[in-house]
């Protein structure tokens, strides 16, 4: 086996906190890895083949890729990549990519539609092959990102958890790279060469919400590095009394807890001078 690299190590390292943290993987586990073609797809298959080779394979892993019929796609590379990590893989076409342009006007943003089509096929083919877990390549920025998106753009605090159950309670999703930087898996996809694959739809538009909030984090960090991994931190460290969702904090009864709490006290100051005075 190779020397891993410091990169190789780092997101080794990221991805298994990561696992351990959330609980994302258990003994016997069937993974389905939603393979796109892109970096942190790749990415993703990779590191969880060498924690799988670790392991001693207490786990499986499968890599799915859905040709999604975009002009120019050619996976010619990615199923050599595939063949050479011996790792086992199923590509299926849907031709998702005429339905998204047929829906979407020019101009406005394919990614919504995009990723529901693909969300709802890779979830149909786990069930339909026995998967018990969904593993997606979404990493640390991503979870920031969409956390700033939903909060300017939705008027929501939420984002992309670590380990999710579908609503439909049928999958558990997990994504295992949520502890790792962008800028380690650009490098890491250099050092490997991965075979990528470009994305016609949401590749091809430029001027995305997400893109302008990414913009906006890195030039904050410029000024503070601290930033990204303060937002990341955020997510597991919610004050839900310091916010204002009626549905999880119970604003209107504050009074009535007040009061319990002042009689909780004035008995036991009671029963501690009463216990003074038998002494």
């Amino acid at each position: 086996m190779a020397k891993e690299s410091a990169i190789e190590k780092k997101l080794l390292h990221y991805v298994g906190k990561a696992i351990a943290d959330y609980n994302m993987i258990q003994k016997g586990d069937r993974i389905l890895m939603g393979l796109s073609g892109g970096k942190d797809s790749y990415t993703l298959v990779r590191i969880l083949k060498l924690l799988q080779q670790r392991t001693r394979h207490t786990f499986s892993l499968f890599a799915f890729t859905l040709d999604q019929g975009q002009p120019g796609w050619d996976d010619t590379g990615l199923r050599e990549w595939l063949n050479h990590y011996d790792i086992p893989h199923d590509i299926v076409r849907e031709d998702t990519y005429s339905i998204v342009k047929e829906k979407i006007p020019e101009g406005k943003t394919y990614c919504s539609l995009c990723s529901r089509l693909r969300r709802g096929i890779i979830y149909r083919y786990a069930e339909e092959k026995g998967y018990t877990k969904v593993a997606l390549g979404h990493h640390r920025d991503d979870l920031i990102r969409t956390l700033l998106m939903s909060i300017l753009y939705s008027g929501e605090i939420r984002s992309m958890p670590p380990k999710l159950l579908s609503d439909n309670k049928r999958h558990i999703v997990i994504r295992p790279l949520a502890y790792c930087q962008e800028k380690d898996i650009i490098h890491y996809a250099k050092e490997q060469q991965f075979p990528i694959i470009p994305c016609t739809l949401c590749g091809s538009q430029d001027n995305l919400m997400r893109q302008r909030i990414k913009v906006l984090i890195e030039q904050l960090a410029q000024e503070n590095p601290k930033i990204p991994s303060n937002m990341l931190h955020a997510l597991s460290s919610v004050k839900l009394s310091q916010l204002m969702d009626r549905n999880r904090f119970d604003f209107k009864n504050l009074e009535q807890e007040r009061l319990d709490h002042d009689e909780h006290r004035d008995e036991h100051i009671a029963f501690f001078n009463e216990s003074i005075e038998v002494s």
